[in-house]
């Protein structure tokens, strides 16, 4: 009985509030999260690199741009909420079903790119951890591990995608004149 009266309450939430607080939430999700992402990725590699900078100096300048790839996982999740504030329309019909499905749309694609981002910043920041480790061991190998992080990196670029072709369907109805 209290599971339904939970789901009772969770499917009001979702059908009465306002397609524009859906959006509002899927863009600060969008930025949020991205940026917990890359936060979390700079405190995986920035530890590391500054432990194995202890044993080998010479690697802390160029080990850098693994700080750098963690920091684009915040960027992109600022331009595409960005993006998506630009999609925020008036209207005055806030319960039409083209309202609500935009809304929902805008609110999935931050969800989406959060949460991408999230993961990204993760793994931008182990594989950074792991260029620094294996950099201060044998610089021959710095090159080899920069290349899977352009790859980890290309996660958040994926989910970059993903959410602007989400909220390619967010319309918003005409207003009645």
């Amino acid at each position: 009985m209290g599971f339904v009266l939970f789901w009772r309450e969770w499917t009001h939430a979702f059908l009465y509030m306002s397609p524009f607080v859906f959006s509002a939430i899927g863009i600060a999700l969008s930025v949020g999260v991205s940026v917990l992402g890359a936060a979390w990725g700079i405190y995986i590699t920035g530890s590391t690199l500054i432990g194995a900078a202890i044993r080998a100096p010479r690697i802390t300048s160029k080990n850098l741009i693994s700080v750098i790839f963690c920091e684009a996982v915040a960027i992109y999740g600022v331009i595409v909420a960005i993006i998506l504030q630009t999609k925020l329309e008036n209207t005055t019909q806030p319960f039409h079903p083209e309202s609500m499905r935009a809304g929902y749309s805008l609110f999935s694609s931050g969800i989406i790119v959060g949460f991408a981002n999230l993961v990204c910043g993760l793994c931008v920041g182990i594989i950074g951890s792991s260029c620094a480790l294996s950099d201060a061991q044998n610089s021959t190998l710095f090159v080899k591990i920069l290349v899977i992080e352009i790859f980890g990196s290309a996660l958040g670029l994926f989910g970059v995608i993903v959410g602007i072709i989400m909220s390619s369907q967010a319309t918003w109805p005409s207003s009645p004149i």
